[in-house]
């Protein structure tokens, strides 16, 4: 099964990109695909095919994977893949199905969204405080269309003589 990873991987980031979705949401997708598709290989029954399917619509793309499990599973939510998953995908949804028989498999799933937008990250977490950065006060910016006057960037290299 982890070969197919490499697969569906290409494939979500693939349909992302052709559906022009911004590059960062096209990085998450990748990752969101290849983490949520690990968790559940790690609970598959032996043999069992990795069904992966992908909607796309014009706000978001929606990923969604199941295997059988041998028992009635669930997914751990408390572990550090599950806390990347859901960082990067804008909703997660784990979907379990009971078997229609005795000795039947379980069916596991997991429903993964993302959005066309992508959050505003606060300026604070992304510049530096270090010594190459400039930070403007607050009260220094007149306008949201200022903030790119927060930082200033300096280049201290050495001015070279031209050609």
């Amino acid at each position: 099964m982890p070969e197919a990873l490499v697969t569906v991987r290409t494939v979500a980031g693939d349909l992302a990109a052709r559906s022009e979705f911004p590059l960062d949401v096209v990085d998450d997708l990748r990752l969101a695909v290849d983490e949520a598709c690990t968790c559940l290989a790690a609970l598959a029954r032996p043999a069992t095919k990795l069904t992966v399917t992908f909607a796309v619509d014009d706000d978001r793309i929606t990923m969604t994977a199941s295997v059988s499990t041998v028992g009635p599973t669930t997914l751990p939510t408390d572990t550090f893949a599950w806390r990347v998953l859901t960082v990067l995908a804008d909703d997660v949804r784990v979907l379990a199905e009971a078997p229609a028989g005795h000795g039947e498999a379980h069916r596991l799933a997991l429903r993964v969204i993302m959005d066309r937008t992508t959050a505003d990250v606060p300026v604070e977490d992304v510049l530096d405080d270090g010594p190459s950065t400039e930070r403007a006060e607050p009260a220094d910016l007149a306008e949201p269309a200022d903030l790119a006057a927060v930082a200033v960037l300096h280049d201290r290299r050495p001015e070279t003589a031209g050609p």
